[in-house]
């Protein structure tokens, strides 16, 4: 047999192991989004309830905040808006997810496994975690940002439209090409920044956690490479990485929801270093974990249903375990 043959006799995850770990990650992150998005509406509108900077320009003068806290902005959201408005703005939650993650996910592998490397005893050290954790984040988010600023900005419909404002979007393709028109392609990268640095916190949190915790349990416990590990690590992960990304995301959320001028820079925040002095200066510290419970509520489920389907995938499709 040739070696052209041989090659193509092989399982498609051996033939092409990244496209395959791409594909099988980004399915993964898909179910997980969809489950748990109604919490990530939530959190978004929280975040953005009672702007310190909006006040002072007087976009809102004079509004009642119409939600208080977690459970009655969903139900508010639920009764006011529909149901359906739950889920408003998953599909582009659900395509960044598909850019995030599979970059994501392929890129901390690679720099574990052919970059940094394990240690002899196959254990990955803790601060080779991190900076595998951070970098693959920072660049799954890097290119996956125009996608989480349609996610953000169509949240945020049902409330412009409850306030008598009207309507920015009629559709996912319609906000892409109206930000693009209006900012043109660095409009579509607005926020990047707050958004990288984000994603880079919550990876040391989820990706790094997760690797962490697993194969410690692995090395050190009775427990085997199950579902039963593979929960322990995610609710880990996913706790971890709540507290260390909702600041960052907090500003996220806010410098991608404000307004902008026609050359595409923002009218409240002059970058991410603004945003988060105006917001401790205006609303104090722990305005920055607005959205926090929401955040760790949608992150450990989303965390535990994204690995769990992840590891399943993987296995059932001949790939080794992460």
């Amino acid at each position: 047999m040739s070696p052209a043959e041989e090659e193509k006799s092989l399982p498609l995850p051996e033939r092409w192991p990244r496209a395959s770990k791409f594909a099988l990650s980004a399915c993964a992150a898909a179910v997980a989004e969809l489950v748990t998005f109604p919490l990530d509406l939530t959190k978004t509108r929280l975040q953005v309830q009672g702007e310190a900077a909006v006040r002072r320009n007087g976009a809102a003068a004079g509004q009642a905040v119409p939600y208080r806290g977690m459970l009655r902005t969903a139900a508010g959201i639920g009764q006011e808006e529909g149901l359906r408005k739950l889920w408003q703005g998953a599909t582009p939650a659900v395509y960044r997810h598909i850019v995030y993650s599979g970059v994501r996910m392929v890129a901390y592998e690679h720099l574990r496994d052919s970059v940094l490397g394990r240690s002899e005893d196959e254990s990955f050290p803790f601060w080779k975690a991190v900076v595998g954790g951070m970098s693959a984040g920072a660049i799954g988010q890097f290119f996956a940002s125009p996608t989480d600023l349609v996610k953000v900005q169509m949240q945020m419909e049902g409330k412009r439209k409850l306030e008598g404002k009207p309507l920015r979007f009629r559709g996912v393709h319609h906000a892409f090409m109206k930000i693009l028109s209006e900012g043109g392609i660095r409009g579509l990268w607005a926020g990047w920044v707050p958004n990288v640095q984000r994603a880079a916190l919550v990876n040391m949190g989820d990706l790094t956690t997760y690797d962490t915790v697993k194969h410690f349990l692995l090395l050190n416990t009775p427990l085997v490479d199950n579902c039963v590990t593979h929960s322990i690590a995610s609710c880990c992960s996913g706790l971890v990485a709540a507290v260390l990304g909702t600041p960052a995301d907090v500003v996220k959320t806010r410098i991608m929801n404000q307004p902008r001028d026609k050359q595409g820079r923002g009218l409240l925040y002059k970058s991410s270093v603004d945003c988060l002095i105006q917001t401790v200066q205006g609303e104090g510290f722990m305005s920055l974990y607005k959205g926090f419970i929401p955040t760790w509520m949608r992150m450990a489920p989303w965390s535990l249903v994204f690995w769990l389907t992840y590891e399943q995938i993987r296995r059932i499709c001949g790939v080794s375990s992460f």
